[in-house]
Order: C-alpha cells, then structure tokens, then sequence
C-alpha cells in the first residue's frame, strides 16, 4: 500500500481530532478563541438569537478559531524548517500570520456588537 493511500473517513477524521486536540494543549490563544466564542453563543443563547444571528455568530467565530489555526500550523512548519532558531524572515512570516488573526479578531469583534449592542441596547432601553 503507499503511503498516499487514504486509510478511509475514520482515519483522517482521527487526524483531524488529533491535530485539534494538539492546538487545544499547546495553543493558549486557540483555548481563549474557542472560550470566548462558546460565552458568544451563550449570550446569543441568552439574548435569544434568531437563525441567521446564530448563523452570522458562529461563521464569526469559526472565522476567528481557522485563522488561529492556521497561524499555529505556519509556526509549528516554520519552526520545524528553520530547527527553532532565529530568522528575520521567519519572524516576519509569523508576526503575518498573526496579523491576520488580529484582523480575524477584530472583525469578529465588530460583528459581535452590532449582533450583542443592538439587542442589548433593546433590552435596557425598553
């Protein structure tokens, strides 16, 4: 068998887990994501949300955690290329990848107040 062979869905849904479970132990940003996203959906829980809020939400969301995730993999490939050491254009790769984070971030955070002040704005007001 080669070793390009698929080992079938079982397999790479194993694979997915596990790559999930290594950005979970080892990513400090990848657990505050996916904490803050889960209160996110709480106080659309809360606040209840309509389908396309929840919709709108959680594309967010995922946007935020993807982005996050592909951040890790550039360091953890760049690290492994480079053997940890220092590198300006390894530096400048990485402070890129984490750029888009921030802009993944940032836009989420505007999305979430025009989701969360609207209705929040409701509620106190009325």
């Amino acid at each position: 068998m080669s070793k390009f062979t698929s080992g079938g869905y079982r397999k790479s849904l194993s694979y997915a887990l596990q790559g999930l479970s290594v950005a979970y132990k080892s990513q400090r940003n990848y657990r505050f994501h996916l904490f803050v996203g889960f209160l996110a959906i709480l106080g659309g829980i809360l606040l209840n949300f309509k389908c396309i809020e929840y919709c709108v939400l959680i594309l967010s969301i995922s946007f935020v955690i993807t982005a996050e995730l592909f951040n890790s993999v550039i360091e953890f490939a760049l690290d492994a290329l480079y053997k940890n050491k220092y590198s300006k254009m390894v530096k400048m790769a990485k402070d890129l990848s984490a750029g888009v984070v921030l802009i993944a971030a940032m836009t989420s955070i505007l999305i979430g107040m025009m989701l969360f002040g609207r209705k929040l704005l409701i509620m106190f007001l009325y």
